[in-house]
């Protein structure tokens, strides 16, 4: 076994096992570290993968960016040690059915396509080639993506201020 292959196993449960604890942890501030990990690890494979430029994309906009926010909306609230409710039974059961439907998705996807290596050389990865690539609009361009991050970020900073909103107790 190849020291590649050791590394691909130990960020595949460093993704689970953190993924899952996200999911299932009963205190939010611990759920978002957990978050945490898991992002991380994806960005472990991105590098794994050669792929710098997206593991940094990786690390930036969803470690620097979303989970600190969420962090930081946290602490906003001072509930960052209290225990999250339990979710209803009818929640549970959406839940589960949702991930059963995502789990056979991506199953049925993987089994129904055909994954061969190629030699075709790598694309360069050049801050310019990069950068005209993020601006075009042709069938290889980037100008939708960049512009859904863009708004992923907005929604993720207006979630912050609302969650931050202290309401004033009725007297």
């Amino acid at each position: 076994m190849s020291i590649t292959l050791v590394i691909y196993y130990l960020l595949a449960a460093m993704i689970l096992v953190c993924g899952s604890l996200s999911v299932t942890s009963g205190k939010i501030f611990r759920a978002a570290v957990y978050l945490l990990g898991s992002l991380i690890g994806i960005a472990g494979l991105f590098f794994l993968l050669e792929n710098e430029f997206i593991a940094a994309v990786q690390i930036v906009v969803y470690v620097g960016g979303i989970v600190v926010l969420i962090i930081f909306s946290i602490f906003l609230t001072h509930k960052s040690g209290e225990e999250m409710k339990m979710p209803s039974t009818q929640r549970k059961i959406a839940g589960f059915v949702a991930a059963f439907i995502g789990f056979f998705l991506a199953h049925f996807l993987i089994h129904h396509n055909e994954f061969v290596a190629t030699n075709n050389p790598k694309i360069e990865q050049s801050v310019m080639n990069i950068g005209s690539q993020m601006l075009d609009t042709n069938k290889f361009g980037f100008v939708l993506p960049f512009e859904v991050v863009s708004m992923l970020l907005l929604a993720a900073m207006i979630g912050a201020i609302v969650i931050a909103i202290k309401v004033k107790p009725k007297e």
